[in-house]
């Protein structure tokens, strides 16, 4: 694979002047052309040392203006990062659209330096590359044109490089004990890099590999590379259109049906839902409350605080229909830790930063450090739910959200966080009589909004929304807890049941 990147290509001085006088105009052109989409572009330098990747990122600072560009290199994780999943640096470094984010020891170093040190197998090699590509999917999907350099040196040349390194007194610094040992393992190093470039290189995120021993001939192979691949998506009409929801292995395998049958079952579906199957007449009688909830909040209280010594952290997610008591529930938990150790994060229309990236960005950074519980009042769901009932996202980017947040939650308890996704379910005529409850009461008509009824006339859709994000996102790793909320004294017991029961079980 590498062999043609080791040829010894070279660009004389005089060819290099004048093909740069032309690639940086054209570049400053195109960022300031950038600035105007709805992308942003995203850069990955990756390759063996001394083969000039810090250098070609200092160059593309020159050659374009680096106010819009975001450089980010990633070292050893930080104690704050290593509470987290391994993704949620990478989450929060992603640059807003219409930016470029330049990328060094970015999310394919730790995989490769465990493949070549043994501490990963090659089964968990292939998985850590197969997350990391359903990553890039992801953010390519949602439009970010991404490119990924391999900056390469044969053995003999990376020697060599490291040796003049070594020898200047500017640069000794960058060679250690740590890149020597490296070069001895130079075959275990390229052997891994093969595999990493063969498993994660798309045509939505191609690896370019680049011959590192001339620094002119590496610049312009970066350089026009970038050129091209702005050039294409700002072009009018170039932009791909989202890709439609991935499919899951599992459904792939299905066999086909026959129409008659595919209509007997969408019949069913709209006539029935999940929700329909939910025992609604539940009671919990006011003596029988008063137990049962100081009960589960002391048996809550405790379990936090063995999960927190446990640095085991804790998501509580609300769903539910306007009304159905998601805040009351809320307070109950939260009288039941210690203000320390909790936040309550309310989801609501996202802010211009927000909107500036993808939407899972910014449930990413309110991720807790270990041993905290974050309690999201409304979540990531509200891709399938109001955005989708309220075409306010195309079909295609809600459709492929559900596998986005699938991959999303199992990176969130594959880090042993404890998720616990609640839905609160009432009828509609229990919907209507809170409603005209809340607008007759001073202190709750605030509550009441003329968007509440606007949502109340599309309760048909929202139903048949909740249905498909259930059936589709209720895994073994994060199933969802269908609450009936008819009686509030019976749904916030069992809200604080069910969240005991999971971290017990967890702790298990």
């Amino acid at each position: 694979m590498f062999e043609a990147a080791e040829i010894g290509r070279t660009v004389a001085k005089d060819e290099y002047a004048f093909e740069v006088s032309k690639l940086r105009w054209e570049l400053l052109d195109l960022q300031r052309a950038l600035e105007r989409t709805s992308f942003p572009l995203l850069v990955v330098f990756g390759g063996v040392d001394g083969a000039g990747k810090s250098e070609t990122v200092h160059l593309l600072n020159e050659w374009m203006d680096p106010r819009w560009i975001v450089n980010r290199a990633f070292d050893e994780p930080s104690e704050d990062e290593r509470e987290r999943p391994r993704f949620w640096r990478y989450w929060l470094a992603l640059p807003p659209r219409g930016r470029i984010g330049l990328f060094l020891s970015a999310w394919y170093s730790q995989p490769l330096l465990d493949r070549v040190s043994r501490r990963l197998g090659a089964a968990g090699f292939d998985a850590a590359l197969d997350r990391i590509a359903s990553f890039e999917r992801t953010l390519a999907d949602d439009g970010a044109v991404i490119l990924k350099f391999w900056m390469h040196l044969d053995r003999k040349a990376q020697k060599k490089q490291l040796e003049a390194l070594s020898k200047d007194p500017l640069t000794r610094w960058r060679v250690t004990r740590t890149q020597w040992k490296r070069w001895k393992q130079y075959d275990r190093f390229a052997t891994a890099a093969e595999r990493l470039i063969q498993r994660t290189s798309f045509a939505h995120a191609p690896w370019t590999i680049v011959d590192g021993t001339d620094e002119r001939y590496r610049s312009l192979v970066v350089g026009t590379e970038i050129r091209r691949a702005l050039s294409k998506a700002i072009e009018p009409g170039s932009r791909r259109p989202p890709v439609k929801a991935r499919a899951r292995t599992a459904a792939a395998k299905t066999p086909p049906t026959t129409t008659a049958t595919t209509d007997l079952v969408a019949r069913i579906d709209r006539d029935r839902s999940i929700l329909d199957a939910l025992d609604m007449t539940r009671l919990l009688e006011k003596d029988a409350f008063k137990v049962q909830i100081l009960k589960q909040q002391g048996r809550l209280h405790l379990l936090q605080r063995r999960a927190q010594d446990q640095g085991r952290s804790v998501i509580l997610l609300f769903e539910g229909w306007d009304a159905a008591g998601k805040g009351g529930a809320i307070r109950r938990v939260t009288s039941a830790l210690d203000p320390r150790c909790y936040r309550v994060v309310p989801t609501a229309a996202p802010t211009d930063e927000e909107r500036a990236r993808h939407y899972l960005w910014r449930f990413w950074r309110h991720l807790s450090r270990a041993g905290r519980v974050t309690i999201f009042d409304r979540s990531w769901y509200g891709r399938v739910l109001v955005e989708r009932v309220d075409n306010l996202t195309p079909e295609a980017d809600w459709g492929r959200a559900y596998a986005e947040i699938e991959e999303f939650e199992e990176q969130l308890t594959d880090h042993g966080i404890v998720l616990v996704k609640y839905w609160l379910h009432i009828t509609k005529d229990e919907q209507q009589r809170r409603f005209e409850e809340r607008a007759k009461s001073p202190y709750k008509s605030w509550k009441l909004t003329d968007e509440d009824w606007r949502n109340r006339e599309k309760w048909d859709a929202y139903e048949l929304a909740v249905n498909d994000m259930v059936a589709r996102t209720s895994t073994r790793h994060a199933p969802w807890r269908l609450i009936p909320a008819n009686d509030k004294n019976h749904a916030r017991v069992h809200v604080l049941r069910v969240a005991a029961d999971a971290i017990e079980r967890a702790l298990r």
